[in-house]
């Protein structure tokens, strides 16, 4: 028995599709850009685990990707309660 050629997804007009990244970690991200572009050469920014909005790999991959976008290269590292952030040697 043939099954109807139905899709599975419902479609929408291109232009309704969103564009860009607007999501939830927009705020601390724009925060986090802002505050590493401050930094002076070899100082990092300490930010408290507790005060993020989401896990810190969350945090990080969405920074990773916000600061590639802006042409910024950044390092991280952490431990139980800090997230360490810098501008990395080109």
């Amino acid at each position: 028995m043939d099954m109807p050629d139905i899709p599975r997804f419902e479609s929408v007009l291109q232009a309704d599709v969103p564009k860009g990244r607007e999501g939830k970690h927009k705020r601390i991200i724009t925060a986090l850009l802002e505050d590493i572009r401050k930094l002076k050469v070899g100082s990092a920014l300490k930010v408290p685990l507790a005060e993020l909005p989401d896990s810190k790999e969350n945090i990080r991959s969405a920074l990773s990707r916000a600061a590639a976008q802006q042409g910024l290269n950044i390092a991280t590292s952490s431990n139980e309660e800090f997230l360490y952030i810098w501008c990395a040697e080109s």
